[in-house]
């Protein structure tokens, strides 16, 4: 009787054991830690692990999840998105199969709609993009309903805030006809609200993922120059061994006018077949490079090209290259790459749609080329030597003229010069608004920028409309898009 009875608890305890659950172990915490380190074969391994241990977690799925949206996003390759998307419904019913009493229950299936929401967008399937993004966020309100206090839900609410509020302005419409509506300010507010909250509590190791987000948004965003303190104190808190900590220290630094800080950052980047492949160092440091003039900036764009396998920057890599030879007074170069701009790449993105633009159009000025390099490195005082005395009459094109009181206007923003910033951009304004190149209105975007610092919200407004009713101009939507965002800030 006795050993009946155990034998009866032995199968209720083995029944029990393969139930299906969410459990975020150690091995899946080292998984995850993994995924964030961009050591994705390590990932991979510990994901294995975990389903040996617990065939039936949850968390296994939502990890795999983890490793394609880290693959595509480093790799950005369309062969491999074309076949890995097919696993998100695979993923989605697996999950649904699963225990419907944890906060992870739905909470997991938002978190495989969210990424592959993104990862759509990134690969221009704009309509299935924006159906998994608002299933996302469907499920989260109702995770958040019935677990309130399950922080979790909190980072990815804001999250979905962020990316409904960054919805190009040419799509607004249709966005606001489908209620995708968010604040991109309010959302990164409550995802670094989240970041305090989870300091000292079971839910600590999504800092990672939290930083690598507020990073992206804070600069392409948000569009913060003046950040980069605070955005390299939070990076301090992640793992000296991770790739991806390394990128963003380069990405911020290079973002933010460090280009000496980014360049060293950059090449002393990880490298070894424990992490996965990440072209985008390459074209990162080559054009770090180039800002500064380094002699072997051509080196790392060309690996750029050899390395990636995707769609984005072939056409801006190749101009970059062209201007490498320019500088160096190597016509021929500078031409062979022209023809590469012209012939090679895709024009989709905006940048390569700008690369080709730039191609067809005619050789640059050098002086304005190097201050423009100059600039982006964030080496103002160089930038403002090469064309402080230039004439406008010596410039030939009309573009050229415009772009000198574009930079000019840029330089001493950025050196705080308030009076000779405004009376440049005032000078881009009076010659190009009536032009299809981008000089004018973004001026007339930082001039909005300037007089909104000032608390002069009249002028800022005024300033701010005017640069949407400037049309068919170069990078229109994400001019227009901070412009309106600059908007309702002042209004």
């Amino acid at each position: 009787m006795p050993n009946k009875f155990f034998l009866v608890l032995l199968l209720v305890c083995c029944q029990g054991s393969l139930k299906a659950n969410f459990v975020f172990d150690s091995t899946a915490t080292a998984a995850y830690r993994a995924i964030f380190d961009l050591r994705l074969n390590d990932a991979r391994a510990y994901i294995a692990e975990g389903k040996r241990n617990n065939p039936k977690n949850g968390i296994s799925i939502l990890l795999d999840n983890y490793v394609d949206y880290f693959h595509l996003l480093t790799s950005d390759n369309k062969a491999d998105y074309t076949k890995f998307k097919e696993r998100r419904s695979e993923r989605i019913d697996a999950l649904e199969d699963n225990d419907e009493s944890s906060p992870y229950y739905l909470f997991a299936q938002a978190e495989v709609y969210l990424q592959w929401g993104l990862i759509k967008a990134k690969f221009g399937d704009y309509t299935s993009s924006t159906m998994d993004l608002r299933k996302a966020q469907n499920l989260l309100k109702k995770n958040n309903e019935k677990f309130s206090t399950f922080l979790p839900n909190q980072k990815s609410l804001a999250l979905i805030e962020v990316v409904f509020g960054a919805i190009p302005s040419n799509l607004k419409g249709i966005a606001d006809f489908l209620g995708l509506r968010g604040n991109v300010s309010n959302g990164v507010k409550r995802l670094e609200a989240f970041k305090s909250n989870i300091k000292g509590t079971k839910y600590s190791f999504y800092n990672d993922e939290v930083i690598f987000l507020l990073c992206f948004m804070d600069i392409d965003l948000l569009h913060n120059r003046d950040n980069y303190n605070k955005l390299s104190a939070f990076l301090e808190d992640m793992n000296d061994k991770s790739l991806l900590k390394t990128y963003l220290q380069g990405y911020v630094a290079f973002k933010t006018g460090k280009n000496d800080k980014a360049i060293s950052y950059l090449e002393d980047i990880p490298k070894s077949n424990t992490y996965a492949s990440m072209p985008t160092v390459q074209y990162l440091l080559g054009n770090a490079k180039l800002c500064r003039m380094d002699k072997d900036a051509a080196v790392f764009l060309a690996n750029y090209l050899k390395e990636y396998k995707g769609t984005n920057y072939i056409k801006d890599t190749y101009l970059k290259l062209a201007y490498h030879y320019f500088l160096k007074d190597d016509m021929l170069g500078y031409s062979n790459y022209i023809k590469l701009v012209r012939t090679k790449g895709y024009a989709s993105d905006e940048k390569d749609k700008q690369a080709l633009k730039e191609a067809n159009g005619d050789k640059p000025d050098i002086d304005l080329l190097r201050a423009r390099l100059y600039f982006d490195g964030g080496y103002y005082s160089k930038a403002l030597e090469q064309i402080k005395d230039k004439p406008q009459a010596e410039l030939k094109t009309l573009r050229d003229q415009i772009e000198l009181y574009y930079r000019l206007g840029r330089i001493y923003d950025r050196l705080d010069s308030f009076n000779a910033a405004t009376v440049n951009y005032q000078k881009a304004i009076n010659l190009g608004k009536n032009e299809n190149y981008y000089f004018a209105a973004n001026s007339a975007l930082f001039l909005g920028m300037l007089y909104e610092q000032k608390n002069n919200n009249a002028k800022a407004a005024y300033y701010y409309n005017l640069t949407l009713g400037m049309k068919d101009h170069e990078y229109q939507n994400s001019i227009d898009t901070q412009a309106k965002d600059g908007l309702r800030r002042v209004k």
